[in-house]
């Protein structure tokens, strides 16, 4: 199932997500959250951004770019992680880098700071305890997701006067994200 992502202005991406206690449905959840993700050609969906505040996340290291807009991204995938209940343990480095979010399409920062390499524990599909050691760009695609789980977007991590410049910028896209939101919540409250 392929879930419509929800945007800039909806109120479930600002709310702190619950954790997640039964992991019954956390396989076929995470199934759907990979085949709306790779519909939209991502790298990383939190449940918040399917309207589900739960701490879960699906995340993708890719084996190359994904530049082709004809080829499935499935193809490409190197290696899924399912993250449930994250917890970032360790944070070591600070780099800037790019980011740009699923439910912002389109915007992008390069001056998002986070850290260069952490150390994460969480419960894989099953609810098994797991750990692990990231750096560079996955490590940034894990604090962005856990982000999302804290009710925080990836423009709230820029520095003050270059996320005040960022916000006037794209005033017009934001705009228009939460009017798209909120009709989306009107239609969905009436059905």
């Amino acid at each position: 199932m392929i879930y419509p992502i929800r945007l800039y202005g909806d109120p479930v991406l600002r709310k702190k997500a619950r954790p997640v206690e039964d992991f019954t449905r956390v396989k076929r959840l995470a199934e759907d959250m990979l085949e709306t993700m790779f519909e939209a050609r991502g790298v990383g969906l939190a449940a918040p951004q399917i309207g589900l505040s739960e701490r879960l996340f699906v995340a993708v290291e890719y084996a190359d770019e994904p530049e082709e807009e004809e080829r499935p991204l499935r193809d490409l995938v190197r290696r899924v992680y399912v993250v449930a209940n994250p917890v970032i343990t360790h944070r070591e480095g600070l780099v800037e880098g790019t980011e740009g979010c699923l439910s912002l399409p389109g915007l992008y920062s390069e001056e998002v700071p986070r850290a260069e390499r952490i150390r994460v524990e969480y419960q894989d599909e099953e609810g098994e305890k797991r750990a692990l050691e990231l750096e560079g760009y996955m490590a940034r695609v894990f604090q962005h997701e856990i982000d999302h789980l804290e009710g925080v977007l990836f423009f709230e991590r820029i520095p003050k006067p270059k996320r005040e410049a960022f916000l006037e910028e794209n005033r017009a896209e934001l705009a228009r994200f939460q009017r798209e939101a909120r009709a989306f919540l009107k239609e969905l409250a009436g059905r």
